[in-house]
């Protein structure tokens, strides 16, 4: 796997995220296009500001072996990233 599949797959993870939460709980879901985005931009901004602590793509693949723990933490960071704006969103009002 290289850095650009990692985060390919981070930021899908992100979308994906945010749709099914907005589908669980329709109070935070801004429609497909809205969630979309929000995981898109929310996994990516998490992504580069908490994967300074080790977890970014770059890291995972550092030596050429593939680190599924933190692969995994990625994966969760970017979920939690999408999540969070959506929600983030829908408590501001921003339409």
């Amino acid at each position: 796997m290289t850095d650009t599949l990692i985060s390919l797959i981070s930021i899908i993870v992100g979308i994906v995220g945010t749709n099914v939460f907005g589908l669980l709980y329709r109070k935070y879901n801004i429609g497909l296009i809205g969630n979309t985005i929000a995981g898109v931009f929310g996994s990516i901004l998490f992504i580069k500001v908490f994967g300074r602590l080790g977890f970014d793509p770059v890291s995972i693949m550092k030596p050429r072996i593939f680190n599924a723990f933190l692969f995994v933490i990625n994966m969760i960071v970017s979920l939690l990233g999408g999540v969070l704006l959506v929600v983030f969103i829908k408590k501001k009002g921003i339409k």
